[in-house]
Order: C-alpha cells, then sequence, then structure tokens
C-alpha cells in the first residue's frame, strides 16, 4: 500500500468502502433486454456471448503466459487468432497484443541469461460482473496463472502462480458484432510475470519536514552477491512461520484484516508483508496511527507503518528490527524487498521472501497482483531500470 496520512476514521471508512465494493464484484449486472427491448439500440449480450467474451479473455492471458514459456523448437500460434465473426479483439487491440507478445518474448530471453526458465503453465479465466450501455460490454475477469520451473539448477521451487484482477471492454458494431478493444489491470502494485508493461508509480504522498525519516540505502542487482548468510536464531523470531503464513494467504485473504486491494492507495502489499511478519514474531508497538514509530495491526484499525511502504521502512529501520542488505541476492527467508518504480526516493511496493534456493536464489511473495514465489531475478527482468531496497528482518 502507498504511503498514507489519512486519520482514523479514514481507514475505518476505507475498510467499510472495501466491503462493500466486494459485495458489488460478486453481482452479475445484466441489463434485462425483454424490458427495455422497445427503447435500446445495443445487441444483446446473452450466456452465449458471456462464455464467447470468457474464451477470449482466456486466449489473450494464455497466450502471455505462453510468451515467457521455453519454446525450444515449439513456438505456438497466438489462440487469439482464432477468433473472429461475433467476438475477437479489434484490429487495433491485436496489434498491441502482438507487441506485448514481443515483449514477453524478451523478458523469457533475459530470464533464460539469468538462469531460468518454465516449462509448462496455465491460465484459467473467470468472469464477474458486466455492465452493459448501449454497445459497449465491460466485464471484469479474474486471471489465475501457474507456471512450471524448469530445473535449470535442480533447486528451484516447482511453481509460481499469482492471480490478477482485469476490466475488458468490449464495443459491438451496427451488425451486432463485439470487438475487444481495451483490457485495464485493476490491481493495484507491482505487475504481474506475463503483464508486458512496467508499473508506474502513484501520486506520492506529502510528508512533515519536522519528522526525522530514516533513509535506506539502495541494494545492487548484481547476480555474484557477497555472502551474507542469515542467522535465523539471532532474533529470536521464527521465519518458518512467516513464509508460512505467506503461501497461506498469497491469494485468499486472512479475514482477520482488511483487505486494500483495489481500494486505492497502491494497494495490499505491506499490509500482507505486515501480517507476515507478526506471525513470525514482530510484535505491536502501539500508539497514533500516523506516529510512523510505532506499528500496530487488527482488524478494526492498523497504523500507517502497517501498511504505508514508506511508513514500514521508517519504523524498521528506526526500530532496529530490520537492516539494510548491500545487495538483493543476499536476501533469505522473512527478508523484506521494496521497490521504489520511478527512483525518486519514495518507495512503491512490499514483498516478502519465502523459499530460497540453495544456489541463493531468492522467492518472493506479495499482495497486488498476489503473487507467489517469484524470483528476484523475474523482478529485476521485469523492472531493470527501479530501484530496489533489501532489509534484513
Amino acid at each position: 500500500m502507498k504511503s498514507t496520512k489519512s486519520s482514523r476514521t479514514h481507514r475505518r471508512a476505507a475498510i467499510r468502502t472495501a466491503a462493500a465494493a466486494s459485495v458489488v464484484a460478486g453481482a452479475v449486472l445484466l441489463p434485462s433486454w425483454e424490458a427495455t427491448a422497445a427503447t435500446t439500440a445495443g445487441p444483446q449480450v446473452d450466456a452465449t456471448t458471456r462464455a464467447t467474451f470468457q474464451r477470449l479473455a482466456d486466449a489473450v492471458f494464455t497466450d502471455r503466459t505462453h510468451a515467457l514459456v521455453d519454446q525450444t523448437g515449439t513456438a505456438k500460434k497466438p489462440l487469439t487468432g482464432g477468433f473472429t465473426g461475433k467476438v475477437a479483439l479489434s484490429s487495433a487491440l491485436a496489434r498491441t497484443e502482438e507487441s506485448a507478445l514481443h515483449q514477453l518474448g524478451d523478458r523469457r530471453d533475459r530470464l533464460a541469461r539469468l538462469g531460468e526458465k518454465y516449462s509448462t503453465a496455465g491460465t484459467s479465466v473467470a468472469l464477474g460482473a458486466t455492465r452493459v450501455s448501449g454497445h459497449q460490454a465491460v466485464v471484469a475477469v479474474t486471471e489465475t496463472t501457474e507456471l512450471t520451473y524448469e530445473k535449470v539448477h535442480g533447486d528451484e521451487p516447482k511453481t509460481t502462480g499469482f492471480q490478477a484482477h482485469h476490466e475488458l471492454t468490449f464495443q459491438a458494431d451496427g451488425r451486432g458484432d463485439w470487438r475487444l478493444t481495451d483490457i485495464h489491470d485493476t490491481d493495484d502494485g507491482y505487475p504481474a510475470v506475463n503483464q508486458p508493461t512496467t508499473p508506474t508509480a502513484t501520486t506520492k504522498a506529502a510528508t512533515t519536514t519536522d519528522d526525522t525519516m530514516p533513509s535506506a540505502p539502495r541494494a545492487a542487482t548484481t547476480r555474484n552477491a557477497p555472502p551474507n548468510p542469515k542467522n535465523f536464531t539471532a532474533r529470536g523470531y521464527d521465519y518458518k512461520a512467516m513464509a508460512t503464513y505467506a503461501d497461506t494467504y498469497w491469494r485468499t485473504y486472512n479475514p482477520a484484516y482488511p483487505n486494500f486491494d483495489g481500494h486505492g492507495a497502491g494497494g495490499d502489499c505491506t499490509n500482507f508483508v505486515s501480517q507476515s511478519l507478526k506471525a513470525g514474531g514482530w510484535k505491536h508497538a502501539p500508539g497514533r496511527v500516523d506516529d510512523y514509530t510505532k506499528w500496530f495491526g487488527t482488524a478494526d484499525i492498523q497504523s500507517e507503518s502497517f501498511v504505508g511502504v514508506n511508513e514500514w521502512s521508517w519504523f524498521a529501520q528506526n526500530s532496529q528490527r530490520v537492516t539494510s542488505l548491500a545487495n538483493v541476492y543476499q536476501m533469505d527467508v522473512g527478508d523484506v524487498l521494496q521497490i521504489d518504480f520511478d527512483k525518486d526516493g519514495s518507495k512503491d511496493h512490499t514483498m516478502i521472501v519465502t523459499y530460497r534456493s540453495p544456489q541463493g536464489m531468492p522467492y518472493l511473495t506479495y499482495h497486488s497482483y498476489n503473487t507467489h514465489h517469484r524470483s528476484v531475478a523475474s523482478i529485476i527482468a521485469s523492472g531493470p531500470n527501479d530501484a530496489y531496497y533489501a532489509y534484513r528482518t
């Protein structure tokens, strides 16, 4: 979640808004064509059309995912090329998706050079609400993707996966043929591995000038990092419990805490990491919600350091619960990685390490987009120009 300076009342209002939004998201909003047939000029969106919308959405995201898979001698034709007639890509979006597949192919090649490949992949899409107005239909979809790591080194985890949410806009022509014209990603935070574009930072929250905010040094991203082994008993934390918590709730949200994904201010990333740290033994430091030297989170109230990217960094350093690492590849289970997308010194995203391979590859889990066991190499391949901050917990 992005840095905020919200009051306790605003926080509770955000929680109520999130709950209301979740109810709306589960509804299927279809027009009553029987009641409005005499007045509407729009074509009918029936069950068959919705099913075709879903198949096309599945084809789009499956094509993107397949572009990341090792294609030695087995390049696949895009599935979206098989859609014509009643429902298909618009010509403009077809060109955009073709460019996206080239970008993702380049990312696949960069990952291969870093020693990472995917052998197989699976993507599925579920439709949510459909809003129809005249000749336009906006369809909410949830994409769930899993990629199997190819055993390049032999110590990779079995899979990496993520869940993402999108809104797809379809436009109908005079014949009633629908064309997919736009794909809008509705999650806040870091992009999925098969998302072609890099993230842009949202507007930064202003901070007061009379506070002393600790400044973390950037971490290098070079592959051959000097050794910095972690002492798993020095601080008395249960790092396995941190990883287990993140592994359990990366896709399903713990009802004991509010969910900030999709409700502005940068998403649920820091809230999720704070929950994982708490599960491993981080204790509450109670006080004012807007005091970055305090840290606490429950179902009813959370400090800004519990849910805000920069505030978490300030608290973690000020409390000496973390030390900075010189290189991202030095991270181990329970360590935290933050990213500054535009290198302006204000951080944008928070993740936690849930696995480290014997050969030294950290794998991270995070919310917004909800992602499990994504390697540091993959993250750097998606954002080679970002600034990274690595913390030993």
